[in-house]
C-alpha cells in the first residue's frame, strides 16, 4: 500500500508517503528560500507529499535563526523555486504556516517585530541566536484581540502568497508548542476571554485561521497539523485534551479540510498519543488523515493496511536519504543522519547525502 497512489482531495499523489515538516535554517538572512533550499527539496520530491519546514507568516513569527517566511513577494519568488523544482521531478508540495509565537528571541526577528504570544509567561529554555548565541527566550506581549485579529489575516495573506508562490496547498502548524498550539494548550493559554478559559475557547483563533485560510484558497488546500500530548517548548497533557481535540477535529471535518495530520512524539520520549484517541479523531474526520512519528518501512506498511491512516509522514529518513521511497522500495538499507548538521548553513548534511546510484 506505501507505494500505491492516492488523491489528496484534488491533488494526485504518487504514493502515500510524506516527507515530515523540518527545520533546517537554511533560508537567506531576508528568511527567503533560495536555490540550495530548492535543490534539498527537489532531491526529495519521489515523497508522495513533501511537506516544507515551518515558514511563517509574519515578521512576528520567525523566532529561529535562518527560518523562512511568506509574506513579501521577495519570499514569494524564493518558494518559486522551491516548488518550480519540486514540480519539475512531478512531486506535490505545500508549505507549512508556522508562527513561532513566544519560542522565539528578539535577535532573531527582523527590525519592528515583537515576540507574541496568548499569556505573557515566557516559554522556559534557551534557543540559539546567530548573534548572541544561545539566549533564554525573550519574554512575550500577551496578545490583544486586536493582535489575534492581525494574526487570523496574516494566515490568510500568507495562504494566498503560497498560491501564487505555486504550492499545492498549506499546512497550518497547530503543533509542538508554536503559536496556534500555545493557544490550544490549557498550560500555556490562561487568557480570561473569548480565546481561553475553556476548549472552545482555546480552539476558537484555530478554527478562525483554519475558515480564513479556507475562505482564501479552498478547503482542499488547507490541511493542519495536531500534536495532542506532544511536550515541545513546554505543552504538555492537561485535562479534558482528548475531548478538546475531537470537538476541534469534528469542526474541521465541516470545512473539508485538504487533510488532518497528527503527530505522536513518543518515539521522541513524549507520553504517547493512545490507539484510541488516534482512532477517534480518524473517525471525527470526513477526509484524509496522515499519521507520523517514529515510523519505519514496517510500521508504515501496517499502519496503512489497518486502515489507521491514509498517508504516513517520516521526518529524519528523509533528512538522510534523499530516495527514500526507492530505497524501502528495494529494502535498501538507509543513511543515518548527522544531528549536528541539522540547523547549520550551508550544504553539509543538508543536500550531500548519497543516493543509490551514488
Amino acid at each position: 500500500m506505501l507505494l500505491e497512489a492516492f488523491s489528496l482531495r484534488a491533488t494526485p499523489l504518487s504514493n502515500r508517503t510524506v516527507m515530515s515538516p523540518l527545520t533546517r535554517s537554511r533560508a537567506s538572512d531576508s528568511n527567503t528560500a533560495n536555490s540550495l533550499m530548492a535543490t534539498y527539496y527537489a532531491q526529495r520530491a519521489s515523497a508522495g507529499l513533501i511537506i516544507t519546514e515551518g515558514t511563517s507568516p509574519s515578521p512576528n513569527g520567525l523566532g529561529y535563526a535562518r527560518i523562512p517566511g511568506l509574506f513579501n513577494d521577495a519570499q514569494v519568488q524564493g518558494w518559486k523555486l522551491v516548488t518550480d523544482a519540486v514540480h519539475a521531478k512531478g512531486g506535490k508540495i505545500v508549505v507549512q504556516l508556522m508562527h513561532t509565537g513566544r519560542v522565539s528571541h528578539q535577535a532573531n526577528l527582523p527590525a519592528g517585530a515583537e515576540v507574541l504570544g496568548p499569556s505573557p509567561e515566557t516559554c522556559p529554555g534557551e534557543m540559539w541566536t546567530d548573534t548572541q548565541g544561545s539566549q533564554p527566550h525573550t519574554p512575550p506581549r500577551a496578545m490583544t484581540e486586536a493582535d489575534i485579529q492581525n494574526v487570523i489575516g496574516e494566515y490568510a495573506t500568507a495562504a494566498r502568497l503560497a498560491i501564487q508562490a505555486g504550492f499545492d496547498g498549506i499546512e497550518l502548524h497547530a503543533a509542538n508548542g508554536y503559536l496556534l498550539e500555545q493557544f490550544l494548550n490549557a498550560n500555556v493559554n490562561r487568557r480570561p476571554d473569548g480565546y481561553g478559559g475553556n476548549a472552545d475557547g482555546r480552539n476558537r483563533i484555530v478554527l478562525e485561521v483554519a475558515r480564513a485560510a479556507v475562505n482564501e484558497i479552498g478547503a482542499e488546500r488547507v490541511g493542519i497539523r495536531l500534536s495532542p500530548y506532544g511536550v515541545v517548548n513546554s505543552t504538555g497533557a492537561f485535562e479534558g485534551v482528548d475531548a478538546q481535540y475531537l470537538a476541534l477535529v469534528q469542526q474541521l471535518s465541516v470545512l473539508g479540510l485538504m487533510y488532518v495530520h497528527v503527530l505522536d512524539h513518543s518515539a521522541m520520549g513524549a507520553p504517547p498519543v493512545s490507539a484510541k484517541l488516534k482512532a477517534d479523531l480518524r473517525a471525527a474526520f470526513d477526509g484524509p488523515f496522515i499519521l507520523a512519528g517514529g515510523f519505519n518501512k514496517t510500521s508504515v506498511q501496517q499502519a496503512l493496511s489497518e486502515g489507521r491512516a491514509d498517508l504516513i509522514a517520516m521526518g529524519r529518513p528523509f533528512i538522510a536519504n534523499p530516495d527514500l521511497v526507492e530505497r524501502m522500495r528495494q529494502d535498501a538499507p538507509l543513511n543515518a543522519p548527522d544531528p549536528a548538521t541539522f540547523y547549520t548553513p550551508g550544504a553539509k548534511g543538508y543536500t550531500d547525502y548519497p543516493t543509490l546510484g551514488g
